[in-house]
């Protein structure tokens, strides 16, 4: 097994290919931190990484025959399976329903380190939430699910059972709403 430690990637994927079982090992080892990294990094969850990790592996070894050397390293063409992968699971999960109004009481706190400048925002972030709940409900949880929830107008429509053209001016609305009683009271 020494000897395939010192193989090339490209030499390393040609034997997973042929499906050498200690060429398979190595090549999890070499590759296994930047897999799993990639997957934590865009999904921030541990198992679901390991999950990724491990199918992303899965695929590789299937379709090493087909690698390309023309068209990118084995890290490259590997880590484009694992981005892949992610940003299917992420699709997957966003479509699990959550209850919009939850999302106001997780609006985040002020980072900044200057005291006079937390107070600042902790007023507007305050008063933000207030101008929020005088929203109408319909504009409310288009706000929060474009805004918190990173939803685009199509997913609020479909969420929401309205049309796309409804849902937009919810959002824009309400953005407005919120925006015009911010300035307002804002020295």
């Amino acid at each position: 097994m020494r000897h395939l430690d010192r193989l090339s990637d490209d030499a390393l994927l040609a034997a997973v290919a042929l499906e050498e079982r200690d060429a398979a090992v190595v090549f999890v080892r070499r590759f296994q931190r930047r897999v799993y990294g990639l997957a934590i990094t865009m999904t921030g969850d541990a198992a679901l990484a390991d999950d990724l990790a491990q199918v992303a592996f899965e695929r590789a070894w299937r379709h090493a025959g087909t690698y390309d050397a023309r068209r990118g390293s084995v890290a490259t063409w590997l880590l484009t399976i694992t981005r892949n992968l992610a940003i299917d699971s992420m699709r997957i999960r966003r479509a699990i329903p959550f209850d919009p109004d939850l999302l106001s009481q997780l609006l985040p706190e002020s980072v900044s380190i200057d005291p006079q400048q937390a107070a600042v925002d902790a007023d507007q972030l305050g008063r933000l939430g207030v101008e929020l709940g005088k929203l109408p409900i319909d504009q409310r949880r288009a706000v929060l699910l474009a805004t918190l929830a990173g939803r685009t107008a199509s997913e609020i429509a479909e969420i929401e059972g309205v049309p796309l053209g409804t849902a937009k001016t919810r959002i824009r609305t309400g953005l407005r709403r919120l925006r015009a009683a911010v300035v307002k009271v804002t020295p």
